[in-house]
């Protein structure tokens, strides 16, 4: 700019020229007051507006603002709310004294806390982007300073409704959408699907298809407790123990991948029996699998167990007795930290796991520390059960010669129309399975996995129900969080395991 326009610049007065200066700039703050003043005078019709008054209906509008937002982001009765408005019974079952407990056992009223003033606790968000929820998942905890008083899981932030999507999908897409549930055990979700509607179809399955179901899902539970073992030692601090977990894991994923074509979300487990046979090779690559990951949890026995800050934060933290558990309907690793043995491969044997050699690993006090050691155990029973499994597999056809249900081979379609045709019809219409309902569960890696489907014939199925692990053992989060710290909340949140995909569906 010459120094002519420079002058220029300086002859104008205050408020001259460019009217695009941000307030505060043209005439000083009075002066913006002044004009905001004329501005709400002639929106709000006033005469006489006093700056006093300007600031009041800033105030209102403010908080009308804040009235709206507070609105339009709640959770309804999902929250947890204040104690000053919460009966004393809706009390009591937000801290898990409301059980379903065996006759004789009852809780004492005394020991639940409903005098306590709302000025005395305060109500904080964790979550639902948090690292360390696993997900989007959302606890509105009441905090006593450092004492966790209720807790209150709020769901529904990851909802892609695929039990409504899954009855506008035929028997043969349905695998493609229950893998994405939960998405650390994708082979498990294609399991218990392909299960019930085998059930409908009441049709039987070569033993070798049977076989590779049980080798892969073994697999996708040493897998699945690995990553846990994972994210678990990085919430607690040990940034080691997620390389290992996540080193090992890969492993497996590399044999998934060379088997189904895919590392997660398979779509390989059919009704039927399973997409294609096991590679050449595979012997070899499950073997390497199995020495590797046994002799490396026991590296993770001795970086962990011992450890004295681990064994600090998960002893006597997070503390769940076995009648609570059953009260709450909690499954898998979870229940069997209490000193429960129940598991479905043993309590309720499924495929052909009456024929394998395995022990069901069960605690005692039910803490972080048992369900730690739960999941570490079960890796090498899992191996065990891999290597009877790669030693006894079956020969024989990897899925049902049944033409209603299963597609023609590849190679067949290329030489014969009425393989093209069957191919067709197969994945376009999908095949008809006979009218019924029925129940299937299973054992995921994090409790009982149960599939409801219902049939009115047609090759769609008319309703279908997943009872997700996680979804019911989020219920126990208030009883394992009362009375413990706020820093043991995210230790206690991951030694449940939930997946949101699984929880919201």
């Amino acid at each position: 700019m010459s120094d002519d326009g420079q002058d220029q610049d300086q002859d104008k007065e205050p408020g001259e020229g460019d009217t695009g200066a941000p307030i505060g700039h043209r005439g000083g703050i009075s002066q913006d007051i002044e004009d905001l003043e004329e501005q709400a005078t002639e929106d709000l019709g006033f005469e006489e507006f006093g700056s006093e008054g300007f600031r009041t209906v800033g105030r209102e509008r403010h908080a009308a603002d804040v009235t709206e937002l507070v609105a339009e982001t709640s959770e309804g009765a999902q929250e947890l709310q204040p104690r000053g408005t919460t009966g004393s019974g809706e009390l009591r079952r937000e801290v898990g004294a409301v059980l379903r407990l065996p006759e004789g056992n009852y809780v004492n009223p005394d020991d639940i806390d409903i005098e306590r003033r709302d000025d005395e606790t305060m109500i904080i968000n964790m979550g639902p982007q948090h690292p360390s929820t696993h997900g989007v998942l959302r606890l509105m905890l009441e905090l006593d300073g450092e004492t966790v008083l209720r807790t209150k899981p709020i769901i529904g932030y990851l909802h892609t409704g695929m039990e409504k999507t899954g009855e506008e999908l035929t028997y043969v897409q349905g695998a493609t959408n229950v893998t994405r549930m939960d998405y650390l055990s994708p082979l498990t979700n294609e399991l218990v699907f392909s299960m019930a509607t085998e059930a409908l179809l009441d049709v039987e399955l070569p033993p070798r298809a049977v076989w590779i179901r049980m080798l892969m899902a073994e697999l996708q539970r040493v897998s699945s407790h690995l990553m846990w073992m994972a994210t678990n030692g990085m919430d607690l601090g040990s940034t080691s123990m997620m390389i290992y977990g996540f080193r090992e894991r890969e492993m497996v994923l590399s044999f998934f991948e060379k088997t189904t074509g895919l590392r997660m979300n398979h779509n390989y487990i059919r009704p039927g029996g399973v997409a294609a046979d096991l590679p050449d090779g595979w012997r070899d690559d499950v073997a390497v699998i199995c020495d590797t990951v046994m002799a490396r949890t026991f590296e993770y026995d001795e970086l962990l167990t011992g450890q004295p800050i681990f064994r600090e934060r998960t002893e006597a933290v997070g503390n769940l007795t076995a009648e609570e558990a059953l009260a709450l309907s909690i499954t898998g690793p979870v229940l069997r930290s209490t000193g429960v043995p129940w598991d479905l491969r043993r309590t309720m044997p499924y495929l052909d796991y009456d024929k394998l050699d395995f022990d069901v690993i069960v605690g005692t006090y039910g803490d972080n520390f048992d369900r730690y050691s739960v999941r570490l155990n079960e890796i090498r029973e899992s191996i065990r059960m891999i290597r009877q499994i790669a030693d006894r597999m079956p020969a024989g056809d990897y899925r049902v010669q049944d033409r209603k249900v299963t597609p023609p081979p590849r190679a067949r379609i290329d030489e014969s129309m009425e393989a093209l045709i069957h191919h067709f019809k197969i994945f376009t219409e999908g095949f008809r399975v006979p009218e019924g309902e029925v129940y299937v569960a299973i054992e995921s890696p994090r409790g009982e996995l149960g599939c409801y489907m219902v049939s009115d014939g047609t090759s769609k199925p008319y309703r279908m129900h997943i009872r997700g692990p996680s979804f019911v053992n989020l219920q126990a989060l208030p009883v394992l969080l009362r009375g413990g710290l706020m820093a043991d909340a995210v230790a206690v949140i991951s030694s449940v395991d939930p997946v949101m995909g699984e929880v919201d569906r």
